[in-house]
């Protein structure tokens, strides 16, 4: 008598990965649909030889749907959308191995593999001249306003000129590498009047101004590591009469008289002559015409 006996595999295998726990340095500026964490380094296997199904989630708040898997049955990690260092600077993702599909109503078994991803901030923007404010939309531009400043027609300064909201100031906003920034005048200076230090910005002058004709100049701001990375800044320089004389006011006291009850805005009256509204005035001999 022959019997035949067939064994029935039963699954009774959980799946196993090789590296249960991984760890990726991933540079900000990698492209999208780069590999981050290839499927050898992945792969789980079954001793029961069942199909291997992948699940990947984000463990983080808010780092969901920059990393994903290439399929239910490859779990090659790849970057699905770009990475901002501002955003956020690590992540851990976990992936699961199952041998019954996700939802199955059989009996399944799970192995999971944690994944640690570390960005590290790329060189990305360009300078930023301070104080600026960032854009509501983008966190990577930062919008500066003009510098301003006054020099006195045909008078050489000969200390930095000071301007407003401050002196010539850009930094790197890539802080983690604060990569070296010098400067340079590439604009609205054809008299050459005036220079910048390479590297603390300050504003000097060559010689004096001799036009009243104000100054529109361009001052760049550039990597010293990446000449394309710069930025450029307008810095107005308006050319005044020096004052010589402070103002004075053209009397010493000035007394007026005003009614009970009077409305708001209502004038006040010279003390004495209820008829013509007090006048308080004041004169500069540099301008003695005005």
């Amino acid at each position: 008598l022959e019997v035949l006996v067939t064994i029935i595999n039963v699954n009774d295998n959980s799946p196993e990965f090789k590296e249960t726990n991984l760890t990726k340095v991933v540079p900000e500026d990698t492209k999208v649909n780069a590999t981050i964490v290839a499927r050898e380094e992945l792969s789980a296997s079954d001793a029961d030889l069942d199909t291997i199904f992948y699940q990947l989630t984000a463990a983080v708040p808010g780092t969901d749907g920059y990393f994903a898997i290439r399929g239910v049955n490859n779990p090659e990690i790849y970057l699905q959308k770009a990475l901002d260092y501002e955003k956020f600077k690590w992540t851990t993702l976990a992936l699961y191995a199952r041998d019954r599909p996700v939802g199955s109503s059989e009996a399944t078994n799970t192995a999971t593999a944690t994944i640690h991803v570390i960005l590290e901030q790329a060189d990305t923007r360009p300078p930023w001249f301070l104080p600026c404010t960032l854009l509501s939309t983008d966190s990577s531009i930062c919008i500066s306003s003009p510098y301003t400043g006054r020099v006195n027609i045909s008078e050489q300064a000969t200390e930095p000129l000071v301007l407003e909201p401050g002196p010539i100031y850009a930094v790197d906003p890539d802080y983690t590498l604060n990569e070296k920034i010098v400067y340079r005048l590439v604009g609205g200076d054809t008299d050459k009047v005036f220079s910048v230090d390479a590297d603390t910005g300050n504003l000097t002058m060559n010689k004096p101004a001799t036009s009243p004709d104000s100054y529109l100049l361009q001052v760049m701001a550039t990597q010293v590591n990446n000449i394309q990375k710069y930025s450029i800044v307008t810095v107005e320089i308006k050319v005044i009469n020096k004052s010589d004389h402070a103002p004075y006011f053209e009397s010493r006291s000035y007394n007026g008289t005003v009614s009970v009850g009077l409305a708001p805005r209502s004038f006040v009256f010279k003390a004495g002559d209820p008829s013509s509204p007090l006048m308080i005035t004041a004169a500069d001999e540099d301008f003695p015409d005005v």
